[in-house]
């Protein structure tokens, strides 16, 4: 795998400048949104050129079906018109149609920078106009001898069904849709009007409010189009929004992969330079305290060389958490498992702490369940988790105190590990801080009990590995209790007839340390 190299100055400047572009891009266009349906009548907004794109698009729709909706007007008028004047009127109605037709697939063709112009908003004005005038002549045709009414309802039915087809297919450009209804409907109002029949001022009268009535449908169609189109400028804005983020958060892990590895060499190449130089500073110190060479008169000198000792001791243990907690983020934390028995690896650790606990004079209890079995585990891990445990609970136990260990079977097959102290406990809100990298409660800080807060974390990391639980229960002058717990799935020649967990301790041996 490679590494990626570090950016230069200038390349930070170019990036911020990117975005810094892109974010007022994107906020631009918020605006542009925000006020499309609020522009008023007559100024141009962001809408205009999709609502011709849905003008066009309707009228190529439309090729067919109005030429077929013309040719049987055509031949149901050839009842009461000559069939010469129906053929003439209807290749009329064909050619203008077919110029619309043409008029959209050229506006549908054209560049991106063309659309923009307002010729074609001028064609298409032009062109409904010429197309509603051929639909009008329809009802100036001359009649054969002998018409009667039935040619009279016929046109109003004509009127009605050719005014509601352009409302619905010139809705989105309301000049359009007043160009190619209002001279049907005046030729039809006129016509109606020279007539002496009351049926025919009637039927005048309707055309005009049908008019009206289409011309309010029109409205609403082209406000029903302005929120759709709102909607998908919304939807689209979220998308370039939601692909920026996707960058910047693409941007952001690989900076983060970039410093993790970074870290990751600065670590792997100052433990050598920082252990090298540690152990030659602890054994050189211990000579010193113990004064192997000869006796030290100055006591005060044999003081700093405890001190020294100690605090590289410290430093040390310092160096080794962090690295181990290093090793087990990047994943390369290996665990080499094998069949053990868990209460050995926490008796062992007991002995192990002894030491500690005789010199603050506090009793270590261990009680466990007998022939528990074997476990499928890291030995090295599960003794370095038991020893943070007992280092914490010996460290927060005030001098004649107690610790109690537990180890025996769960509930649901596995083994578990509490190790409970009679300190002071930890208030509820401060356990959170206590379980992060680095965290100290409150006691810790005002006692200066040497620590790196690292301890939880790395104890919380290993039981991961193993697929196990950890659960901290504290309160303020309660004590602590920490518990780790193996699953089933860890457990070898598991018998159902030992289930008992935490909280559920029979009558088991103990032992104090």
């Amino acid at each position: 795998m490679g590494i990626l190299a570090p950016e230069t100055g200038d390349e930070k400047v170019a990036i911020n400048q990117q975005r810094a572009k892109r974010r007022r891009e994107l906020a631009r266009t918020m605006n542009n949104v925000r006020s499309k349906l609020g522009t008023p009548t007559g100024l141009h907004t962001t809408f205009d050129l999709e609502r011709q794109h849905l003008f066009a698009d309707t009228r190529i729709n439309a090729a067919y079906a109005v030429p077929l909706l013309a040719l049987i007007v055509a031949a149901i008028s050839v009842l009461w018109v000559e069939p010469v004047s129906i053929g003439a009127w209807f290749a009329v109605v064909l050619c203008t149609h077919l110029l619309m037709v043409v008029t959209s697939h050229s506006y549908e063709r054209a560049p991106s920078d063309q659309k923009v112009r307002s010729i074609w908003r001028l064609r298409f004005t032009i062109g409904e106009l010429i197309y509603g005038c051929s639909w009008a002549l329809f009802f100036i045709l001359p009649l054969k001898n002998g018409a009667g009414e039935g040619f009279v309802i016929f046109q109003f039915a004509a009127l009605l069904i050719v005014v509601a087809m352009n409302t619905m297919q010139a809705a989105t450009l309301p000049k359009c849709l007043l160009v190619s209804t209002m001279p049907i409907t005046l030729v039809v109002t006129i016509s109606f009007l020279q007539k002496v029949d009351p049926i025919h001022y009637t039927l005048a009268a309707m055309a005009i409010g049908a008019q009206g009535f289409f011309l309010i449908l029109g409205n609403q169609l082209l406000k029903n189009a302005n929120t759709m189109l709102e909607y998908r400028a919304d939807k689209d804005h979220l998308i370039a929004e939601l692909e920026t983020a996707n960058a910047m958060s693409d941007e952001a892990r690989r900076r983060a992969e970039a410093a993790n590895m970074a870290k990751s060499r600065f670590l792997a190449t100052m433990s050598h330079e920082l252990r090298t130089p540690l152990n030659a500073i602890l054994g050189f110190s211990e000579i010193m305290k113990d004064e192997v060479l000869g006796e030290m008169h100055n006591k005060t000198y044999r003081s700093y060389s405890e001190d020294i000792h100690g605090s590289g001791q410290h430093l040390l243990n310092l160096i080794n958490e962090i690295l181990d907690l290093s090793r087990i983020e990047a994943g390369r934390h290996e665990l080499h498992e094998a069949p053990l028995l868990l209460d050995d690896v926490v008796e062992e650790c007991g002995a192990m702490m002894k030491v500690r606990a005789k010199a603050k004079s506090i009793s270590i209890y261990h009680a466990h369940e007998p022939n528990l079995p074997t476990v499928w585990a890291d030995e090295r891990a599960l003794r370095q988790v038991v020893l943070n445990l007992l280092s914490n609970a010996l460290k927060f136990t005030p001098v004649g105190g107690e610790v109690r260990i537990v180890v025996g079977p769960t509930a649901e097959g596995g083994q578990y590990v509490s190790i409970k102290d009679s300190g002071p406990g930890i208030p509820e809100d401060e356990i959170p801080t206590v379980l992060e990298a680095f965290g100290q409660g409150s006691h810790a800080i005002k006692s200066a009990e040497p620590g790196t807060g690292l301890g939880l974390s790395i104890v919380q990391a290993l039981i991961g590995m193993h697929d196990g639980n950890f659960s901290l229960k504290s309160s303020p002058g309660n004590g602590t209790e920490v518990t780790v717990t193996l699953p089933r799935t860890r457990i070898m020649n598991y018998s159902p007839e030992v289930q008992w967990g935490p909280g559920n301790n029979k009558d088991i041996g103990a032992k104090s340390a």
